[in-house]
């Protein structure tokens, strides 16, 4: 999309935000925007059956709510601002800085955000957007890394420069940012439904090759495992226990004191990806020197993750002696077969049985999941003939790498996309590109 630039810009005074049309104002948030002060009671019973918005509420970057709740089902123990219809509401915490949205309803919400009414001419859809763009988002990042607790304050917020075009140069802007972004969002859904089709297809493939092998003719069993099924009658089914050893990793917080130590890496959940490892930012930690060798990967190991979010459970690659010596923590086993190739373990612990089975066996709460090193052992394995194994995972290889490709592909396009998506926010309310209509016809 091409569009024009205005005819006349000029300084706006401020570094980060450069020209600006010469026909806008460039002023402070105060003077246009009122930040709400005076948190609700808590007790009031008017206001326990609100909805209520809080950062969990928003998607981060897009502007949009995915839903609300009561108040009383987040509980009473925290202060809540009241919001009215067509306030914009925004996440000052740090982890949440890009999650603004604007309140369809009167509401409340949590302590965690603030409500902001625009004013003295502004709009509160120009405002939602200028709150998304890069420029203002940036900042806001910057000015909670200058304070001891993780948030932009009011006062901080109150003094960020901001731009004021006509009111109805603002409401240009919104209609054009809601109408170009939503085409936008609508690839981008597209895009991330191919990955996941891509991603259930490739999953597909490992757990039909490690259970019915690569022969449709061959004779099948049933393996006595109702959630297993057939496997082929020359297949072997064991628990893991019979064919690898599972060591635990070392837990921290050990008292060490009087005793010989070592300081050496160590694995934790978040290095551990889904077939594959991300040794960017590796930890160390101090164990005793006597320790080493209980806890030391050696080549060949299988990592599964012990937990945390669901699609974290018994995620894994496998050791290759990158960083020597290396242990992993207390929730990152090490499984070491010595009756079954790594790289068939490997691939039977990504399938969708074994998966079903963590699942059926982990410890779970909200969102999080853990399986005991004892369930891991029990974890029943299709075992084929060594000679197979190599077949199989040599196939798997093939097919896998095909669908790895077309993933990378559609991945790279949603980034695309979504700079595109940064791009435009910022051009616009920045006045970069001209979107009013009589402009886009010339």
């Amino acid at each position: 999309m091409s569009l024009p630039r205005y005819p006349e810009y000029k300084d706006s005074g401020v570094e980060w935000l450069g020209e600006v049309p010469a026909h806008w104002e460039v002023t402070r948030f105060q003077r246009c925007v009122e930040v709400a002060e005076g948190q609700v009671d808590p007790e009031d019973p008017r206001y326990s059956a609100m909805p209520l918005i809080a950062p969990n509420h928003v998607e981060s970057g897009t502007g949009r709510l995915l839903g609300v709740e009561s108040a009383n089902e987040q509980g009473a123990e925290s202060g809540k601002y009241l919001c009215r219809a067509g306030d914009v509401v925004y996440s000052k915490i740090r982890p949440a800085l890009r999650k603004v949205c604007i309140a369809l309803e009167d509401c409340l919400c949590s302590a965690d955000m603030y409500p902001l009414r625009a004013h003295s001419g502004m709009s509160n859809a120009f405002l939602l957007w200028w709150m998304l763009s890069e420029q203002f988002s940036s900042l806001a990042v910057l000015d909670s890394q200058r304070v001891a607790m993780p948030k932009i304050n009011r006062e901080s917020l109150k003094e960020v420069m901001l731009v004021a075009p006509p009111l109805a140069e603002q409401a240009y802007i919104a209609e054009f940012l809601d109408r170009e972004t939503a085409k936008i969002d609508v690839l981008v859904f597209e895009q991330q439904r191919l990955v996941e089709v891509l991603k259930e297809k490739r999953q597909a493939v490992i757990s039909h090759a490690v259970t019915k092998g690569l022969d449709p003719s061959v004779v099948m069993k049933d393996s006595g495992i109702e959630w297993l099924g057939e496997v082929p009658a020359h297949w072997e089914v064991v628990a893991l226990k019979r064919i690898a050893d599972v060591n635990t990793g070392v837990a921290k917080g050990k008292d060490l004191a009087g005793r010989s130590t070592i300081t050496v890496p160590y694995l934790r959940v978040a290095n551990v990806q889904d077939g594959y490892l991300d040794l960017d930012d590796v930890a160390t930690i101090e164990i005793g020197e006597d320790e080493l060798d209980r806890y030391a990967l050696k080549p060949g190991d299988v990592l599964m993750n012990e937990g945390g979010d669901f699609d974290k459970l018994g995620r894994g690659c496998v050791w290759e002696g990158q960083i020597s010596p290396c242990i992993t923590q207390n929730h990152v086993f090490a499984v070491r077969p010595w009756r079954v190739s790594p790289s068939w373990l490997n691939v039977v612990s990504s399938s969708a049985y074994a998966q079903f089975y963590f699942m059926m066996r982990s410890k779970q709460s909200t969102n999080l999941a853990s399986i005991s090193s004892t369930n891991l052992m029990e974890l029943a394995v299709a075992l084929p003939p060594p000679a197979e194994q190599r077949a199989i995972v040599a196939q798997i290889d093939r097919d896998t790498s095909r669908i790895d490709a077309l993933i990378a592909e559609a991945t790279r396009g949603i980034d695309l996309l979504q700079e595109r998506r940064t791009a435009l926010i910022a051009a616009a309310v920045t006045g970069q590109i001209d979107v009013r209509p009589r402009a886009r016809k010339t």
